[in-house]
């Protein structure tokens, strides 16, 4: 990896982290594309430049995390699910990733469904997260484990079918992805420490890039993405997803094979 890959890589990360558009999906494109999505720390790098994306959540959101111990018990229950399935589904979920048709098929479903959640669910108002209903937005969480779902629509799609505002629905993505994505980039850095891997003076220096660049267009992102639902809502994510999702699948098909491993 390149210093030029490293920036591309993390301003898709920092666009795509917060939108229901899957960040996976679209890392695991970009650098199949790169030719680098076979090396072992092109995978470190994907995961560690969340921290990055993580801090921006933390800055736009600062007071909040202040207001009452509640909202750390509530985002401890939503959280609960990802680390049980993620430990249970570990192997199954590193094989999805290797797949470039589960992304396009998750992104074209994905896209459909996006396409109606303002006609199912778009009116609701509700402001206030039970226990129960963070435990459910934890559960729908999971489903993104499936290169291609997207985290935070299905954690915002999730909170919405609990009558949730599109606002605190997303919100509340935004909150549960810090100990989501933190979990998962300890665990990983943790799983390629064991195995061995030593990172030289030009990684390290590519991480930090990739988590300054990651960081900056976050802010922007969710700063956007937040405006832009209260006045359009999700349609225009589901035609992003169908057209991205018949894209990979023709370029797999008819231009190239892309190999993820």
């Amino acid at each position: 990896m390149n210093t030029l890959q490293a920036i591309i890589l993390a301003i898709i990360e920092g666009i795509t982290e917060f939108l229901p558009v899957s960040s996976t999906g679209h890392m695991i494109i970009a650098s199949s594309f790169f030719g680098i999505a076979q090396d072992d720390f092109t995978k470190l790098f994907t995961i560690v430049i969340q921290l990055g994306t993580i801090l921006s959540v933390v800055v736009l959101y600062f007071k909040r995390f202040f207001q009452s111990l509640d909202f750390y018990f509530k985002l401890f229950v939503a959280f609960v699910p990802a680390v049980i399935f993620g430990l249970l589904l570990s192997d199954f979920i590193d094989g999805l990733l290797e797949n470039p048709i589960t992304v396009a098929v998750s992104l074209i479903v994905g896209g459909f469904l996006l396409l109606k959640v303002d006609d199912w669910f778009g009116n609701s108002e509700g402001t206030e997260i039970s226990y129960l209903t963070a435990f459910k937005i934890g559960l729908f969480q999971c489903l993104a484990m499936i290169p291609g779902v997207s985290r935070s629509g299905a954690s915002i799609v999730g909170g919405m079918t609990q009558k949730l505002s599109r606002t605190t629905a997303a919100e509340f993505s935004f909150f549960l992805a810090i100990p989501t994505m933190l979990g998962a980039t300890v665990k990983k850095s943790y799983d390629y420490y064991k195995a061995g891997f030593e990172l030289s003076q030009d990684q390290i220096n590519l991480l930090i890039i990739g988590n300054v660049v990651g960081f900056i267009v976050a802010m922007i992102a969710i700063k956007s993405f937040i405006g832009f639902l209260q006045k359009h809502g999700f349609k225009i994510f589901g035609y992003y997803r169908i057209m991205a999702g018949v894209a990979i699948l023709l370029i797999h098909f008819f231009v190239q094979k892309l190999t993820i491993i």
